[in-house]
């Protein structure tokens, strides 16, 4: 590996040109080439007409994994079991501590139904209920994610879904026994070690073995993510997410090492990452840059650091506090790290973040396993308008409304004018009809 300094890039927020440069550091084109979008119209609509010899066909071009019938498709239960008792006990002992985890925080977002009734007799209301049938995609093989299971898997689960059906890739017949030990722990229903833009097709539509599903749940590669936009309608989906992203705020009084891993854990998980320092201190970016430079070489993943650094990363300097606020709500981070003495006083003015990790001690990986919040988070500067995914995500709401004698003469004699206005006869009919 090469001991050369990391050449990242050093901005400073009131120099001219800096929200050029920042929106050009910033900008992440999610959208799929033409190359992609072709492939993906013909897996799903061959999916979607052929059923399982299409998934069959695809998983072994692209997995390289051939299996015999449609019955193979399928992971049974008891291999979910088996993989519980093939991994460590202190890896099968960390996911159960995260999925319970992880469960008591999303018991607190269930959202409950409610109603009033009006003086008149008239109640009006919402009743909240959940999915039926949720599909979550797992990314498979050497790049797999058991904390990606408890994520997605928990919080559908303490809504109330009533089945959650898996689908996870094997290339190469590969299986990742803490990915199907995560699924047991979670009360994963079904499994199908299918993948890809195929995966999603299957969920969509649905196959002679893979049930049809509401919504679509989990990461995956630009195929994954361009399925799930072209099947978004038929069915619901989170969100489409783009690289990963940290955004670290520090007075400088932090440890610099601290900071530099930091900036590392999101830099290692592709050459896409996103990892930026924002402080108003000049000369603990220089230490920072010290640190990075020395701990680089301790990091497996080196290459992918240094790319991702080099490419996206960034180290800005502000005048005070207050403008790295301005910066936060600016860049929306996925991932925002407050390293400061005080960080709940900056929080009132923090509008857009996926996640806020606060105070010196709380590094942004603790939230990926098993802090309790959810890891799958708004990317790309979404954070402006969308949420961490939770309980809500599968649960959906219905109005209520029963109107008493009284209020549907009242409210018919409004809505009665109304559609006069809008010239619907029928509609002013309707309402007229149960007048007094």
């Amino acid at each position: 590996m090469s001991n050369a300094a990391i050449n990242i890039r050093r901005l400073n927020a009131n120099e001219a040109g800096f929200n050029e440069q920042l929106n050009t550091l910033l900008a992440w084109e999610t959208v799929s080439d033409e190359r992609v979008n072709n492939v993906v119209k013909e897996v799903l609509h061959r999916v979607k007409t052929e059923g399982d010899a299409a998934l069959l066909d695809y998983t072994a071009k692209f997995d390289r994994l051939t299996l015999k019938s449609s019955a193979e498709l399928e992971i049974a239960p008891a291999r979910l079991h088996q993989a519980l008792k093939n991994i460590p006990q202190a890896q099968r002992e960390a996911l159960e501590l995260a999925a319970e985890r992880v469960r008591i925080y999303h018991e607190r977002q269930k959202m409950e139904s409610w109603s009033y009734t009006e003086a008149d007799g008239t109640m009006l209301g919402q009743q909240v209920s959940c999915l039926d049938r949720v599909g979550l995609y797992v990314p498979g093989g050497k790049a797999a994610y058991p904390s990606s299971v408890i994520m997605n898997a928990v919080p559908a689960k303490v809504a109330g879904v009533a089945e959650l059906i898996m689908v996870v890739p094997t290339p190469d017949g590969e299986v990742n026994e803490m990915v199907l030990a995560a699924a047991a722990i979670c009360g994963v229903d079904r499994v199908f070690c299918i993948g890809g833009a195929q995966a999603v097709a299957a969920l969509a539509y649905g196959t002679e073995s893979v049930p049809q599903v509401d919504k679509i749940v989990g990461p995956g590669n630009i195929y994954v993510a361009t399925a799930k936009r072209m099947v978004f309608g038929t069915v619901g989906i989170d969100m489409i997410a783009g690289p990963s992203e940290i955004l670290v705020v520090c007075d400088g009084q932090t440890n610099p090492d601290w900071i530099a891993v930091d900036l590392f854990s999101q830099a290692e998980h592709d050459e896409d990452a996103q990892s930026i320092l924002v402080t108003p201190d000049a000369a603990f970016a220089d230490k920072v840059v010290e640190s990075m430079n020395r701990l680089l070489s301790t990091m497996p993943r080196e290459k992918i650091i240094r790319t991702a650094l080099e490419e996206r990363g960034a180290i800005i300097v502000v005048n005070d506090m207050a403008q790295a606020v301005e910066m936060i709500n600016m860049i929306a981070p996925e991932h925002l790290e407050l390293s400061v003495e005080n960080p709940q006083a900056m929080l009132p003015q923090i509008r857009h973040a996926g996640a806020i990790f606060m105070g010196r001690y709380t590094a942004e990986a603790l939230g990926d396993y098993c802090a309790g919040p959810n890891h799958v988070l708004p990317t790309s500067r979404t954070a402006r308008f969308s949420s961490p995914l939770g309980v809500y995500d599968f649960q959906k709401r219905s109005s209520l409304i029963m109107c008493s004698a009284e209020g549907a003469h009242t409210l018919g004699q409004v809505a009665g004018i109304l559609a006069d206005g809008e010239g619907l006869q029928a509609h002013a009919a309707s309402a007229r009809y149960r007048l007094k």
